[in-house]
């Protein structure tokens, strides 16, 4: 069952069953679902899955959790896993040097870790959807990745239509072309003036508000979020920290039950949650450490105890996915490690004074998890640099997590980097990186130029995009969201 972060406002049940709290993602007084207790994994069932395939992995923990969804809804959604470049491989793990692997979670249809949840779950909302005969709204907001990765998993959905908001001029040209470019008659793509962090509030603020959801229900449609405020994303996300110290047993680099790091590059921090909820299940990681850029407000919460928007500005940079001061995933740490009466007043004091501060206590109790390191965009295109000479090619994100694996060798395990997505998303800053220059490239002249150079393919789905036609042209203000959706919604009934 599912309990809410910020405690329970009389409205809603006390408890939820899995699939309302993934149709239903929005809990009482703003917060989040959380499972009421985490399964455990023990060193036996670890042992066991090294003769398991990552499929089967996936089905077992979903079978720990005792979802309410049927056994072959939840065959049927990881079966997609086989549309990834190696179906009995989808997350390769890559040796970079001896102490240090890449957990590769980029071999999806979009290029990007976020196929990896939205895949499946795509397909297990789309079918409790069909299975109550009800139609769903889905939202999502996107610095980048999640926004094509949702239009894919749900585009011509029966029961189903999507509402993606993005950050104009805060993605890459791919990753805007991946989405407006899609075909499905029940997406809709909007660019917002402003960051992610204003996408995401007009996300929250849409799923809270009472008259936006009461004109949907005159409609008889319900509201659902595709973004890792939705715990269907994270269930799929602890697998793949799992798989990869399977992978690690299987190529005889650790024996099982002896501690390994992880290192996350951090924006919206599911990913490091989905870690975080692994390792307390049962998972040997030693400690998960936090890659950031320079919008490093992870950076101080986990090394000061302090989160303080007061005077911050959201920086863009080269690494956009992680261009966020507001990571919505943080509040689930903070019930886990502080119950929900704390999170509350920690997250009304966010909301109210763009500021809490962690008590002296409860800083050591998240350090005991984690520790987080950031570094610039210069440090990410050396490191880009210096590993394509190599032979490896990481894109701006993954290369951030090399500041953490530098500064922290405080013991002889392995670490193993979460690499987030292709080279093939963010291809200008990696041409500028491996020519050592600072001139303008399109993203087309880019691709072609580091195709050429490295003697590596650029992937069908993203060569063609640039001959697609443009389908989804509105950049809006936060206030014309509304009539845009509501229109859409009447054009699509």
């Amino acid at each position: 069952m599912f309990i809410e972060t910020r405690g329970n406002d009389g409205k809603n049940s006390q408890k939820v069953p899995f699939s309302y709290a993934i149709l239903n993602p929005s809990a009482s007084f703003g917060g989040l679902y959380v499972p009421e207790t985490l399964p455990k994994i023990t060193q036996e069932l670890l042992e066991k899955w090294t003769d398991k395939s990552y499929k089967e992995i996936t089905c077992d923990v979903l079978k720990l959790f005792n979802i309410d969804i049927e056994d072959d809804v939840i065959q049927e959604a990881v079966n997609l896993y086989d549309n990834f470049d190696d179906g009995k491989n989808p997350t390769p793990l890559t040796q970079i040097k001896d102490d240090l692997f890449v957990n590769e979670l980029y071999h999806g249809p979009t290029r990007a870790f976020k196929d990896m949840a939205l895949q499946p779950f795509g397909h297990i909302l789309s079918s409790l959807a069909q299975k109550e005969d009800e139609s769903y709204l889905i939202l999502a907001a996107t610095s980048g990745d999640t926004g094509p990765a949702t239009l894919y998993t749900f585009s011509n959905k029966k029961n189903i239509r999507v509402v993606c908001l993005y950050p104009n001029g805060g993605t890459s040209d791919v990753q805007r072309l991946q989405m407006t470019t899609a075909e499905g008659k029940n997406l809709k793509v909007i660019g917002i003036n402003g960051n992610f962090d204003d996408a995401q509030n007009t996300l929250k603020s849409l799923l809270s508000s009472a008259t936006f959801k009461a004109e949907l229900a005159r409609q008889n449609i319900k509201l659902s979020a595709a973004n890792s405020v939705n715990f269907g994303r994270i269930i799929f996300q602890i697998v793949y920290h799992i798989y990869a110290y399977i992978a690690l047993a299987k190529q005889q680099k650790i024996t099982i039950g002896n501690p390994f790091y992880t290192i996350v590059p951090s924006g919206n921090f599911g990913n490091a949650l989905g870690a975080y909820y692994a390792k307390k299940m049962g998972l040997p990681v030693e400690k998960i450490l936090i890659a950031s850029n320079i919008n490093n407000i992870l950076t101080d919460l986990i090394t000061t105890g302090v989160y303080d928007l007061r005077e911050r500005k959201l920086l863009q940079t080269t690494s956009p996915a992680m261009d966020i001061l507001i990571s919505s995933n943080v509040e689930r740490i903070l019930s886990d490690k502080y119950g929900s009466k704390r999170t509350k007043e920690l997250m009304e004091s966010l909301k109210n004074d763009k500021y809490y501060a962690l008590t002296k206590e409860e800083l050591e109790k998240l350090q005991e998890d984690f520790v987080a390191f950031y570094s610039d965009d210069l440090f990410a295109k050396k490191i880009i640099k210096e590993f394509s000479d190599k032979g490896y090619i990481m894109d701006p994100h993954t290369a951030t997590c090399i500041k953490a694996y530098r500064e922290y060798k405080n013991k002889k395990i392995p670490y193993v980097l979460c690499s987030t997505a292709e080279w093939t998303k963010f291809a200008p800053t990696m041409y500028n990186a491996i020519k050592e220059d600072y001139k303008h490239y399109s993203d087309k002249e880019a691709l072609e130029g580091i195709s050429k150079s490295l003697h590596v393919e650029i992937p069908k789905c993203i060569g063609e995009l640039f001959g697609k036609k443009v389908l989804h042209e509105d950049v809006v203000g936060k206030e014309a969201i509304e009539p845009i959706i509501f229109d859409f919604l009447k054009r699509t009934n």
